[in-house]
């Protein structure tokens, strides 16, 4: 199958983040990174990351268990715990699930004249299927979920909105829950966001700097032992 450039920078991205941990020495990780953004299939991408973590995934010391916690976890970690929430109502007030929390297999929402807020970030799933149903009249509901969680949109608008947008791109992981969101919303609106935490873009800007820091590391050595000749430090652009 061919590959997009969305999947290239993927695996760009994880070759980054094991360049700047030590797996990878910059000689391979250039050699690597060439050929991910030259691949034309899935067949050439899958072997350049195929001994590698994924980006996020806590790899623990040898003998330690792993601990993971938020968006870090696994998804086979956040599938099947019981469900701490299947419904939420509001009527001229408003209602929120965000953080740590378990979603039923079915969850139910409802707002009239009023406003709720679903955030999946950092939620765990009851089951591997799980249905939300989002009602509306005259009020608001807002859905957020991660990049990488398998979301289906099918809702019905009267008078009023019931979409989806997306804000972060990532592609669906295919281990991760599969999420159908269906309703209606009259004279009011129903939206669904694909957005990283904040803890998950920290994490994402830490990787970046590392693997800054790291190639700073290997000029300078360079630079050291004669070999750089010609090379020096990395220059701050213009927005620094």
């Amino acid at each position: 199958m061919r590959a997009s450039d969305s999947e290239r920078e993927r695996v760009a991205e994880t070759l980054r983040e094991a360049v700047a941990e030590g797996r990878l020495e910059m000689a391979e990780f250039e050699q690597r990174l060439e050929a991910a953004y030259k691949a034309r299939t899935h067949g050439e991408l899958e072997p350049l990351v195929r001994d590698l973590p994924a980006p996020g995934v806590a790899v623990a010391p040898v003998g330690a268990a792993p601990a993971r916690t938020g968006s870090q976890k696994r998804w086979a970690d956040r599938i099947g715990k019981p469900a701490t929430s299947s419904g939420a109502f509001a009527m001229w007030g408003g209602f929120g699930r965000r953080g740590n929390w378990t979603v039923g297999r079915k969850f139910t929402a409802f707002a009239m004249w009023g406003g709720g807020e679903i955030d999946l970030r950092e939620a765990n799933f009851e089951d591997r299927e799980v249905v939300i149903r989002c009602i509306t009249i005259m009020g608001g509901i807002q859905v957020t979920v991660p990049p990488e969680l398998n979301v289906e949109v099918r809702g019905v608008g009267f008078m009023g909105g019931f979409g989806e947008r997306s804000k972060d791109e990532g592609i669906p992981s295919p281990d991760s829950p599969r999420v159908r969101i269906t309703g209606f919303a009259l004279m009011g609106g129903v939206g669904v966001e694909h957005k990283r935490s904040k803890a998950e873009k920290q994490r994402l800007r830490d990787a970046e700097l590392a693997r800054l820091r790291e190639r700073q590391r290997e000029l300078d050595g360079e630079h050291r032992n004669g070999r750089g000749s010609g090379r020096g430090r990395l220059e701050k652009g213009p927005s620094d």
